[in-house]
């Protein structure tokens, strides 16, 4: 089964009956059956957030979770927790409202460009995986040299081994921050694919002010969108569940790219939430 939809729920305007709509996840399930929980990233969330998000969803709704940033090496200053342990354990209790609900698709792992490929990152992955213990985690790249060509099929292999879900970005070859698309699943029950969005001149800091809302800042055409369907055709082959994350909202676009990928591919999904008449 593919499964299509957004990283997270606030953004996409086009999605609402109203600017200011202030519950928009009961909304968004009617438009799709998966969603990136982006603001575990930010902040471990509390329980009570994710049983009110599973409260406003279908049962057969899912949730991919992002790890939070000091999982991930993104933090900027020593990690708020006594011990590394702990800031692990604190996590995994926050997802088990999802667990509990059948909720839960996968935890994200995506490290920053800095986490490049050596003997110390891989160390650290094995340790994470441990960590996380049998709750699925979907691991994605920022730099390069996990897929340099003398490189790629030792990073694939040592996916498989520690039963990593491979994120296939499709992103901008941009310089060492971009990762090639590498069309290859993992792990035979899950893959990730995540769409930044192929704008290069916008992917890396230059130093302007907007970076961060320029960076997503694309709108995939049909032809793009086609090549997609080919590329999930062939992924289906290795992968039972195929679930696809459009990202590339910086100009409202992730909406519209994934409801026309879902037209694409014929898929009608049938448990999603009751969509809401607009009467006038």
């Amino acid at each position: 089964m593919i499964y299509v939809g957004l990283a997270g729920w606030g953004d996409h305007e086009s999605l609402y009956p109203t600017p200011n709509e202030k519950n928009k996840l009961p909304i968004y399930a009617s438009h799709f059956p998966v969603v990136e929980v982006d603001t575990a990233f930010y902040a471990i969330q509390p329980e009570k957030n994710s049983e009110k998000w599973i409260r406003e969803t279908p049962d057969s709704f899912q949730f991919i979770v992002k790890a939070y940033q000091g999982m991930t090496g993104h933090l900027q200053r020593n990690i708020p927790f006594e011990s590394w342990e702990l800031m692990f354990t604190q996590y995994k209790q926050s997802l088990q409202p999802y667990i509990r609900a059948n909720k839960l698709a996968m935890v994200l792992f995506q490290f920053p460009p800095s986490f490049t490929c050596n003997q110390k990152s891989v160390r650290y992955l094995r340790w994470c995986r441990q960590q996380m213990e049998n709750i699925p985690c979907v691991l994605e790249f920022r730099h390069q040299s996990w897929f340099a060509p003398s490189i790629r099929e030792e990073t694939l292999k040592f996916l498989r081994e520690e039963n990593w879900i491979h994120s296939i970005c499709d992103e901008p070859q941009a310089g060492s921050t971009s990762v090639p698309l590498v069309l290859q699943a993992t792990t035979t029950d899950k893959t990730l694919i995540r769409m930044h969005g192929r704008n290069v001149h916008g992917w890396n800091n230059h130093g302007q002010d907007n970076w961060r809302d320029v960076r997503y800042l694309y709108r995939y055409n049909d032809e793009e969108l086609s090549e997609w369907v080919r590329n999930l055709s062939e992924l289906q082959k290795q992968s039972k569940d195929i679930y696809m994350i459009f990202n590339n909202n910086s100009g409202g676009d992730a909406a519209d790219n994934a409801k026309r990928i879902i037209e694409l591919l014929g898929i009608e999904y049938e448990d999603l939430a009751p969509r809401q008449l607009n009467l006038f």
